[in-house]
Order: C-alpha cells, then structure tokens, then sequence
C-alpha cells in the first residue's frame, strides 16, 4: 500500500474505535482464562467482529471521500483504484 500524504476526515474516530475493540478482546481473554461459559465467550467474539467491521465502514467511508478524491486530482486514481481492489480482496474473502 502506498503512503498517504492528507489528512483522514474519521482517523480519531477509527483510533478510538479500535482502542475499544482492543480493551475488549483484552476482556475477551480474560473470560476464556477463567473459564467463562463458551456461548458468552462467543457473544462477546461476535461483539468484536461487528465492531471490527463498523470501523472498516468507516475507513472505506473515509477512503472514498478522501483518497479516491484526491487521486483523481492528483490524476493517479488508476493505483489508488488498484490498491483499493487488493485490500477489498484481502478484507472480503
């Protein structure tokens, strides 16, 4: 991936959101650790995975109005456009 050289509209609101999912899968673990009942283990995993993909939402939403918007001015929207498609790849399998 390359480099980005502007601003992210959300960048705070994804840090945020990933330092909660992150205290959350630390609270996760210390569930199995001591040994919680498997299917609320499993809720709080399912917590965590939407939570992960609320916060992909808004980094595509950001990349969308942000990045895309800026290759086309800058007249690169062809790499951008590419590497948009290998990390959609990578995400959604």
């Amino acid at each position: 991936m390359s480099e980005h050289t502007h601003d992210h509209k959300h960048r705070k609101q994804v840090i945020n959101r990933l330092a909660r999912i992150e205290g959350h899968v630390r609270s996760i673990k210390e569930m199995a650790q001591n040994g919680r009942d498997c299917p609320d283990i499993l809720l709080q995993i399912a917590a965590v995975r939407k939570a992960l993909d609320s916060t992909a939402k808004v980094i595509f939403s950001d990349h969308m109005e942000g990045c895309l918007v800026n290759a086309v001015h800058e007249g690169n929207e062809e790499k951008v456009l590419e590497d948009l498609k290998k990390a959609l790849e990578n995400f959604i399998r």
